[in-house]
């Protein structure tokens, strides 16, 4: 079993896949790959990853970047630091330099200057991936919430017993049910082959914005006993404020559902 992890994101240019500096040129049988990554999932204890790099000179960014498979431990790939991150405690996060890493031409996936497209196609199934981890954890942040305020006392009732704190917690659930029916259509799409780019573009922002939303009004019913470590909301709060950024940020989110109902600036130039 190996595991393997998928680089995208760069130092300076986030979630703008387009700007990323990372190169590849061929020398002789070999590319030969220069460059850097933050946040690289799986960083530390990866076999190999699939790297997103500049191989070629086209001037559009969309048409000079390829995949390339990189053992991680080929001459040349350092781990230059674990970083340190508010949650997801359990998945290592790392940053990548690469100087001089040379690996087989056969190592390219697909076409060369085809990359950026099947980057983007990648990200629909990430996309589509966030939000079904999104729901349970929304899903287990309401239910052990209504198991601590139905035992919770205060004032000589639960803290359940209190109309606005039942019905806020109804409200989640409706709102759950409703990402979980987006979820299921996007799916089914997806599998038949359809283009949902902008269906699951909206289901990963809104994945991202509920659970939130979700984890921090379930949080602010748990009191102080919330703030602390000892509970599980409080590891589902740190965890999930990673779904509004990874993965593509939310405003880059907003920009794609823009550009596909036609009301972005640089779609009615």
């Amino acid at each position: 079993k190996q595991w393997y992890q998928r680089r995208v994101a760069i130092t300076a240019g986030g979630s703008d896949v387009s700007s990323i500096k990372s190169r590849a040129h061929v020398d002789g049988n070999e590319w030969v790959i220069n460059g850097g990554k933050m946040w690289t999932t799986n960083g530390t204890q990866a076999d190999w990853m699939c790297m997103l790099v500049n191989s070629n000179d086209n001037p559009n960014p969309h048409r000079s970047k390829s995949l390339i498979c990189v053992p991680m431990n080929t001459k040349g790939v350092s781990v230059h630091r674990k970083i340190k991150k508010m949650g997801m405690h359990s998945s290592d996060t790392a940053e990548i330099t690469m100087e001089n890493v040379r690996v087989p031409l056969e190592n390219l996936i697909g076409e060369e200057g085809k990359g950026f497209q099947q980057q983007m196609n990648q990200f629909q199934n990430e996309r589509i991936y966030a939000a079904a981890g999104a729901l349970p954890a929304m899903d287990r942040a309401i239910q052990e919430t209504i198991a601590y305020t139905s035992q919770r006392q205060a004032f000589g009732k639960s803290i359940l017993d209190n109309q606005y704190v039942h019905y806020r917690l109804a409200e989640l659930q409706t709102e759950v049910e409703c990402l979980r029916a987006l979820l299921n259509q996007c799916v089914e799409q997806h599998v038949a082959g359809e283009d949902i780019t902008p269906q699951a573009t909206m289901l990963k922002l809104k994945s991202g914005r509920l659970v939130r939303e979700v984890t921090d009004s379930c949080l602010q019913f748990w009191g102080g006993m919330g703030y602390s470590d000892d509970v599980i909301i409080s590891r589902l709060y740190r965890d999930t404020r990673l779904m509004s950024i990874g993965g593509g940020a939310d405003e880059v989110m907003l920009n794609v559902i823009c550009k596909y109902m036609g009301i972005d600036p640089s779609s009615r130039s």
